[in-house]
C-alpha cells in the first residue's frame, strides 16, 4: 500500500496522462476556534491524453463525503490510502471532492495554534513537500501546475491572506467570506492560506510604473516587537538587486511576509505570501548576527519567487537547484547590493553554511548534489547540507568558472524561456553554456553527480635562507563513509593561494595567486624563489568547495594570531579548518580549546564568535577525552565569565558571552552569578537581563539542581506566552531527576498530544550532557520505540523524535553495537534508516575524536 508516499514513476505516469487547468477550493474555517476538522470542497478541471484511462488524486483527510467525476458520483470507497481512484476519464474532466480535513499541531498542512497571550486562534498552511493534500484534494506533484482560486469562510474580525491579493470579505454575523482571484499557474506546494486575527503593517515597492503592495504580519502579542521598517528595507534591497540581475519583473501581484507560530522551517516561499518562523520577531536583544540571518532568510525566499515559483523543478531530484540557487542568491545580494548592512556575507557563508555542508558530506548518507529522489520519503529527508550549502558552494564555483556576467546572462535567458513552467538541470546548464560558451558537461559530472569532499593540502620545500624552493597543492579524495553510494573522486578546483605577513601585529595579505587545481598534485611555480610568508592559505577567498589544511608553520602562526587577520574571510576559513581538523581527530579538542581561547579575544565578527562558541561547547561535550572533559569545561566556563566581564557594556560580544556562560557555568560561584543576574542581586554593566536571557539563566540553574519547579512556574508567570511555555517545558525536562526524565520521555514517546514546538522543547531539555547517568537507561527504550514512532507519527514529528532522542551523549562502542543490532533486526524504511545511521555516525566520530584527544 502506498500510504502517503508517491513514487517518481507514479508521478511521471500521471504527468504524461494529465494536464491540469484550474482548481476552485472552498474552505470553511468557521470551526477553527474549536479545532477538529474543517470542510474542504475542491473542484478541479483537467484533461486526459487517453480517454478511458484511470488515475488518482491525492487527499489526506479523516473523511470524504462526496466524489463527483464529470457529473457521475463515485463510490466513497474510492478514497483509500490517501488517494481517490478516478476511473474512466474523459478527454476533459471536472472533479468535485468534498472532505472533512483536519487541523494539525505538527506544522504540516493547516496548522492551528492558540496564543496563550490572548486566547485567540491562528492558522497557517505549510505544504512543502506533499501537504497541500491535507487541506484540499489535488494532484500533489510539482510539474502539474494549475491556477488556484480560494474561497474562505472564517470568523468575523479575522485576517485572511493567500497567494492572490486579499479581497474585502463579504457577509455579516459571526463569519465572513473571502473570495480570492485565481492565481497564475503554480505548483500545489507553494499555494498558501494564513488566517486569524493577525495584525499587519503595509508599504509598497514602486519602481517607475511598477507597484507591488507589501505587507508584514504577526500575532498581536508580538506587534510591539515587529520592526517592519527593517524588514521592508531588506525586501526593497532584494527587489532592486534581483530584478536587475534577473531582468524579469517580480512575477506576482503582491508580496506579503507573515511571521507565524510553531513554524518548522526558517521560512517557506509560498508565492506572494511567504511564511516565516516568528522567532524572527525578536522579543529580546539579539546580536547583529541574528539580524543578518533574518535578512538572509528574507532574501532567500524572495529569490524563490523567480527560481522555484516562476520556474519550478519538474521533480524533487532538482530540489537542490531551488535551494542552492536561493542560498547563493541571498549571499551574493547581501555582499553586493548597494547599502547592504552585511557586505561580509561570504564570511558568514564560509563560517556557517559550508561547515554544515562539510559535516553532511562526511555522513554515511552523503549523496550527490543532484540526488536520485525515488519517492516522497526520499525528498523529505533531503533538506540537508548538501541540498542547500554544498549546492550553493558549487554554484559559487560555477560563477567563478563561467564569470558572473555570463552566469546572470544565462539565468535571464532561463527565466524568459521557462516562465510559469517546469524544468530540469539540463535546462539551466544549457542556458549557461549558451551565455558562457563553455561546455559544462564535465563540470556537472564532477561536481553535481558525485558525492564526498576533497581535501587540499600544501606541499612545500623551504631553503635554509627562508625562500620557497617548491610549492604544490595536493588533492585527496577520502573514501566515502561506509554505506554511502558511489566512489570518491578527484575534482577540478579553481582556488586562490593567499600569502599573509605579520605587519605591526596584524596578518595582512601581501599577494594572491589564483590557479586551477586538478589531479593529485598541482605545482605552483609562481611561488618558487619567494620568501616564505608567515601564512600560506589555500582556497583563499573561499572560491572552491574543499577541506583545507595548513602546513605546520602556517598553523603555528595561525594558532598564535588567528584573531589578527585584518579581513574576516581568512579568519573564518582558518576557524573552519581548525574545527574540521578537530572533528576529524587531526587536532586534539584541548588544542582547539586553546586556539579558541586565544583567537576569540580578538575576533570582531560576532557571527564567527557565536559559531566558535557553539563548536567549543560541542567539542568539549562530545570530542574531549572523558578523563579530561571536566577540566576543559571548567576552563571554558572560566574564560566565558572573564570575557563577559571584559566585553564592552551593551555590546553584542557581551550578550554572546553571557549566553555562553549561561550554558557553561559549573562552579558554585558561577552558578551564584547566574542566580544573582536572574533575581537582580548581581549586575554586569550594560547587560540587559531580558526575557530570553532570563530563561537561559534559569535553564542552567534548573539543570544543575539550583532551581526547582516553583522557580519555573514563577518565570512562566512573568512570561506566559507561547515562547515562555516552550522554555518552561525545556526547563522541566532538564531537571536532574529520574522522575523528570520519565515524565519527559512519556510526553514525547508514549503520547502524541504535544505540539511540534513543545515537543522539540521537551527533547532539548531531556538531552543534557551533564546528565549522562540519568539518560543511560533510555538507550534501550529508544530502540524499542523508534520504529513505532516512525510508523505512527507525521514526518516532522517523527524526525524530531528520531534525531532528538538518539543517545548521542552515550559515546561508546556499546551504543554503536546497539544501533547496529537494531538496524540489522528492525528492517527500517530507507528514510528511517538514514536518520538513525546519521545519528550513529556522530557517536562513531566522537569516539575517534576522544581517542585523538587522549
Amino acid at each position: 500500500m502506498p500510504g502517503t508516499n508517491l513514487t517518481r514513476e507514479e508521478a511521471r505516469t500521471r504527468a504524461a496522462l494529465l494536464a491540469v487547468d484550474a482548481y476552485e477550493i472552498e474552505l470553511d474555517l468557521s470551526s477553527a476556534r474549536a479545532g477538529g476538522t474543517f470542510r474542504s470542497t475542491t473542484v478541479v478541471r483537467f484533461t486526459a491524453a487517453e480517454p478511458g484511462a484511470s488515475t488518482f488524486i491525492d487527499l489526506v483527510a479523516p473523511a470524504v463525503t462526496e466524489i463527483v467525476l464529470n457529473g457521475r458520483a463515485l463510490p466513497l470507497e474510492n478514497f483509500a490510502d490517501s488517494r481517490i481512484a478516478l476511473p474512466d476519464l474523459a478527454a476533459e474532466n471536472e472533479l468535485r471532492v468534498v472532505a472533512d480535513c483536519a487541523y494539525t499541531n505538527t506544522g504540516e498542512g493547516l496548522h492551528r495554534f492558540v496564543d496563550p497571550a490572548d486566547g485567540e486562534t491562528y492558522l497557517y498552511t505549510q505544504f512543502e513537500v506533499p501537504d497541500a493534500r491535507r487541506v484540499f484534494a489535488n494532484f500533489e506533484q510539482p510539474d502539474l501546475k494549475a491556477s488556484f482560486a480560494f474561497t474562505v469562510t472564517a470568523p468575523a474580525g479575522w485576517v485572511v491572506v493567500s497567494n492572490s491579493p486579499t479581497p474585502e470579505p463579504a457577509g455579516d454575523g459571526d463569519t465572513r467570506v473571502w473570495t480570492f482571484e485565481p492565481t497564475p499557474r503554480m505548483s500545489t506546494y507553494i499555494t498558501a492560506l494564513i488566517a486569524g486575527p493577525y495584525v499587519g503593517v503595509f508599504d509598497s515597492y514602486d519602481n517607475g510604473a511598477q507597484h507591488v503592495p507589501f505587507g508584514v504580519y504577526c500575532r498581536p502579542s508580538l506587534r510591539e516587537h515587529l520592526d517592519a521598517d527593517a524588514i521592508f528595507a531588506v525586501t526593497r534591497q532584494g527587489f532592486d538587486y534581483f530584478q536587475e540581475k534577473f531582468d524579469f519583473p517580480y512575477p506576482f501581484a503582491k508580496y506579503d511576509q507573515l511571521f507565524v507560530p510553531e513554524f518548522n522551517a526558517g521560512a517557506m516561499e509560498n508565492a506572494g505570501a511567504v511564511t516565516f518562523r516568528d522567532q524572527y520577531v525578536f522579543r529580546s536583544k539579539v546580536t547583529d548576527a541574528s539580524y543578518e540571518a533574518r535578512a538572509a532568510t528574507i532574501l532567500h525566499e524572495l529569490a524563490h519567487m523567480w527560481f522555484g515559483d516562476l520556474v519550478t523543478m519538474e521533480w524533487w531530484n532538482d530540489l537542490w537547484l531551488n535551494e542552492s540557487f536561493a542560498t547563493f542568491a541571498e549571499v551574493v545580494c547581501q555582499a553586493e547590493a548597494p547599502g547592504s548592512k552585511w557586505p561580509h556575507s561570504w564570511t558568514t557563508f564560509a563560517n556557517q553554511m559550508k561547515t554544515w555542508a562539510y559535516r553532511q558530506d562526511q555522513l554515511p548518507s552523503t549523496h550527490p548534489i543532484m540526488a536520485e529522489i525515488n519517492d516522497l520519503e526520499d525528498v523529505q529527508v533531503n533538506f540537508d547540507g548538501i541540498t542547500y550549502a554544498k549546492g550553493a558552494s558549487v554554484l559559487k564555483q560555477l560563477v567563478a568558472y563561467v564569470g558572473q556576467d555570463a552566469f546572470f546572462q544565462g539565468v535571464r535567458a532561463y527565466f524568459k524561456r521557462h516562465a510559469w513552467g517546469n524544468t530540469r538541470l539540463a535546462d539551466l546548464l544549457g542556458a549557461l553554456e549558451e551565455a558562457s560558451g563553455r561546455d559544462l558537461r564535465a563540470w556537472s559530472a564532477a561536481w553535481l553527480e558525485t558525492a564526498g569532499i576533497n581535501v587540499l593540502r600544501p606541499e612545500l620545500s623551504v631553503a635554509a635562507d627562508g625562500t620557497i624552493e617548491s610549492f604544490a597543492v595536493l588533492q585527496e579524495a577520502p573514501a566515502l563513509p561506509a554505506g554511502a553510494r558511489g566512489e570518491a573522486v578527484l575534482r577540478p578546483h579553481r582556488i586562490a593561494v593567499g600569502l599573509y605577513e605579520l605587519v605591526d601585529g596584524k596578518l595582512v595579505r601581501t599577494d594572491r595567486i589564483e590557479l586551477d587545481v586538478d589531479g593529485e598534485r598541482t605545482a605552483v611555480p609562481q611561488l618558487a624563489g619567494r620568501k616564505r610568508p608567515a601564512v600560506l592559505l589555500l582556497n583563499d577567498d573561499d572560491l572552491s568547495y574543499a577541506k583545507v589544511r595548513l602546513d605546520a608553520d602556517s598553523l603555528a602562526v595561525v594558532t598564535a594570531h588567528l584573531g589578527d587577520f585584518t579581513d574576516s574571510l581568512p579568519r573564518a576559513l582558518c576557524w573552519a579548518s581548525a574545527w574540521d581538523m578537530t572533528r576529524d581527530g587531526e587536532l586534539a579538542t584541548r588544542d582547539y580549546l586553546a586556539l579558541a581561547l586565544s583567537g576569540l579575544q580578538r575576533e570582531s565578527d560576532i557571527g564567527v564568535v557565536q559559531s566558535v562558541q557553539r563548536q567549543v561547547k560541542l567539542s568539549l561535550e562530545l570530542y574531549a577525552d572523558p578523563a579530561w572533559r571536566e577540566t576543559g569545561l571548567q576552563r571554558w566556563a572560566a574564560a566565558a565569565e572573564t570575557a563577559l566581564r571584559a566585553a564592552p557594556a551593551g555590546s553584542d560580544h557581551q550578550l554572546a558571552w553571557a549566553r555562553t556562560l549561561a550554558g557553561a557555568a559549573r562552579t558554585d560561584e558561577q552558578l551564584a552569578l547566574l542566580a544573582g543576574l536572574l533575581d537582580g542581586t548581581a549586575e554586569i554593566d550594560g547587560l540587559a537581563v531580558d526575557t530570553e536571557l532570563r530563561w537561559s539563566l534559569l535553564g542552567r540553574l534548573v539543570a544543575t539542581g539550583r532551581a526547582d519547579e516553583a522557580a519555573i512556574d514563577a518565570e512562566l508567570a512573568r512570561d506566559n506566552t507561547s515562547s515562555g511555555q516552550e522554555h518552561a517545558a525545556t526547563c522541566r525536562a532538564a531537571r536532574p531527576t529520574a522522575a523528570a526524565k520519565a515524565e519527559a520521555w512519556a510526553s514525547v514517546v508514549d503520547s502524541d498530544t504535544l505540539t511540534n514546538y513543545v515537543q522539540d522543547a521537551v527533547i532539548a531539555g531531556f538531552q543534557q550532557p551533564d546528565q549522562r547517568d540519568l539518560l543511560a537507561a533510555y538507550t534501550e527504550k529508544y530502540f524499542a520505540s523508534v520504529k513505532q514512532v516512525w510508523e505512527t507519527r507525521s514526518h516532522e514529528i517523527s524526525q524530531q523524535i528520531i534525531g532528538g532522542l538518539y543517545p548521542a551523549y552515550a559515546v561508546s562502542q556499546a551504543t554503536l553495537d546497539a544501533t547496529d543490532a537494531w538496524l540489522a533486526a528492525a528492517d527500517p524504511a530507507p528514510a528511517l534508516r538514514r536518520q538513525v545511521v546519521e545519528a550513529r555516525a556522530g557517536v562513531e566520530r566522537a569516539l575517534k575524536a576522544q581517542a585523538a584527544d587522549s
